[in-house]
C-alpha cells in the first residue's frame, strides 16, 4: 500500500477507536494482559506521540507523560496526540527517521502506526462486543508486516530463535500470500487476511474453524509460535 492510503486508513482507524472511548472505560481487553480501555487508550495514544518524535526528532527515546485519568482529559489528550501524530506523517515516506528496525524512514512509521492503530482499535471494539471487519487489502499489510518486520525483530532482540522451517501463509479474500523461514514450507495455513493478522498477533488461537491447514501442521505451527510480535 502506497503512504497516501496508509495515512487515510490511519486517520480512520484512529477515528473509530476514538469512538470506543464513550463507553466503558473500565472494560478488560482480553489479550493486552491486565489492561483496561483507558490503559489502552494511554498505550495507543502514547505510542503515536513516541513515534511523532520518532520522525520529527529522529530519536527513540520519547516518554509519554501519564495520560489524565477524567474521561474529558483523556479525550482531549488522544485527540492531540492523534493530531500530532497525522501531522508528524505527513511526508515523503522516504525522509529519514529513527526506527526500531529497517528501514530508517517516515515510511516505516506510516505503515507501522496504521497497523497498530489497526490492531487496537479491534482489541477496543472485540472488547466491547462491536468487532467490525478489517479492511482485507490493510490486514494483509499487517501479514507482511509480521513477516517482514516483527518476526525478524523478535530474532534480532533474542525473544525468538530463527525459524528451522518455512510456513506459507495463504489469504483467501484478496489472494496473496507470505512466506516465513528458510526453503520450501513444510506446512500451509490459509484463512482470510483478517483472520491470519489475528491469528499472528495471539488474537485468534492457530488450530480454528477459521483455518485450513495443509502439510506438517505440527511443525508448521512450530514455526509460528516465535513470539511473532511484541
Amino acid at each position: 500500500m502506497d503512504s497516501r492510503d496508509l495515512l487515510a486508513h490511519l486517520g480512520q482507524e484512529l477515528m473509530a477507536f476514538r469512538a470506543c472511548l464513550d463507553a466503558d472505560l473500565e472494560a478488560p481487553i482480553e489479550h493486552c494482559g491486565d489492561w483496561t480501555l483507558r490503559d489502552l487508550a494511554e498505550h495507543l495514544g502514547g505510542s503515536n506521540l513516541w513515534a511523532a518524535v520518532a520522525v520529527m526528532e529522529k530519536r527513540g527515546d520519547y516518554v509519554a507523560a501519564a495520560a489524565p485519568r477524567d474521561r474529558a482529559g483523556l479525550l482531549r489528550w488522544f485527540d492531540r496526540a492523534s493530531a500530532t501524530l497525522l501531522e508528524a506523517l505527513d511526508a515523503d515516506p522516504s525522509v529519514e527517521a529513527w526506527t526500531f528496525h529497517p528501514p530508517g524512514t517516515v515510511g516505516f512509521w506510516q505503515r507501522r502506526r496504521c497497523l497498530e492503530a489497526l490492531l487496537h482499535r479491534w482489541d477496543a471494539e472485540h472488547a466491547l462486543g462491536t468487532a467490525s471487519v478489517l479492511p482485507p487489502e490493510l490486514a494483509g499489510e499487517g501479514v507482511a508486516e509480521v513477516v517482514d518486520t516483527m518476526a525478524p525483530r523478535q530474532v534480532v532482540r533474542g525473544r525468538a530463535r530463527p525459524p528451522g522451517s518455512a510456513v506459507r501463509l495463504d489469504a483467501t479474500d484478496t489472494g496473496a500470500s507470505w512466506t516465513y523461514g528458510p526453503g520450501a514450507p513444510v506446512a500451509k495455513v490459509s484463512g482470510t487476511a483478517e483472520h491470519l493478522l489475528l491469528m499472528l498477533w495471539g488474537r485468534r488461537p492457530m488450530v480454528d474453524e477459521a483455518f485450513v491447514w495443509e502439510g506438517d501442521v505440527e511443525a508448521g505451527g512450530g514455526v509460528l509460535a516465535g513470539p511473532l510480535t511484541g
